[in-house]
């Protein structure tokens, strides 16, 4: 990589990516070296943990930035994450301005913030100790999600927040959150999103979204969305094997018909 995720956000580059959700080292190896720009590790909704995502950075090392998905803002699960060397955190459900800057307080260190320092991967196991500490705060992204109604409407107070590197639609959740579950192409949902994206494009905030949708992700990339996530190791895999098998059911039936 010529450049830190966090210099490639601020390229205004549309940069690709997908979920990795699967404890497996071959697989994130292959989507590592696939094309994508970045890549999502989800640690809350995967049986994904520190020990396994730490492993998956360490195949992927120097192909692709990652970014993990904490499960909470929590000082714990901030510090574990970003000590395993990711490049930085998406912290779930920030939904005001006071969660925004405690996201920003656990992940730069003082005086900045106040995530304590240890001797890690991060640092390379003490070698590399100094110079990770002069750069961290500088390169370290750090990424808040707005999945419920309640961050569309504190929006400009997230925003406002000193520090936050881009923000991240969650469109699932924020459909629940509005009575619409999974409703992700309703009007009322698309006009949320269209409330983030405004305001973010008015402040000059990098923007992200997850879709299942190929199409609906050339459509955020053609809006100017600066992270893109599309699908995950576990529907890539399914909606494969599902069009592997159905074309060679297909062939078979058309055999038999031929009998």
């Amino acid at each position: 990589m010529d450049f830190s995720l966090s210099q490639q956000l601020n390229s205004g580059r549309s940069l690709i990516g997908t979920l990795i959700t699967l404890a497996s080292l071959e697989s994130a190896e292959i989507l590592s070296s696939a094309g994508f720009d970045w890549l999502f590790l989800d640690l809350e909704h995967s049986a994904l943990d520190i020990a396994a995502a730490q492993g998956i950075l360490q195949v992927v090392a120097g192909r692709v930035p990652c970014l993990l998905r904490v499960p909470l803002n929590d000082e714990i699960w901030i510090k574990k994450a970003l000590d395993t060397g990711a490049d930085g955190v998406i912290v779930p459900q920030v939904n005001t301005a006071e969660a925004a800057a405690r996201a920003v307080r656990f992940s730069k260190y003082p005086l900045r913030g106040g995530r304590s320092v240890g001797v890690s991967r991060a640092h390379g196991y003490g070698e590399g100790f100094e110079p990770y500490i002069a750069r961290a705060d500088r390169e370290t992204c750090v990424v808040t999600q707005v999945e419920h109604i309640e961050a569309v409407r504190n929006i400009e107070q997230i925003l406002a927040v000193e520090g936050l590197n881009a923000v991240f639609i969650g469109p699932y959740d924020l459909s629940a959150s509005m009575g619409l579950m999974g409703q992700v192409e309703s009007p009322p949902v698309l006009e949320a999103i269209d409330t983030v994206w405004e305001a973010c494009r008015a402040h000059g905030m990098p923007l992200g979204i997850f879709t299942l949708s190929p199409a609906r992700a050339k459509t955020h990339l053609a809006e100017g969305y600066a992270l893109v996530a599309c699908g995950s190791d576990t529907s890539l895999l399914s909606q494969s094997a599902r069009r592997l098998a159905g074309d060679l059911s297909a062939s078979v039936s058309q055999k038999e018909k031929t009998r």
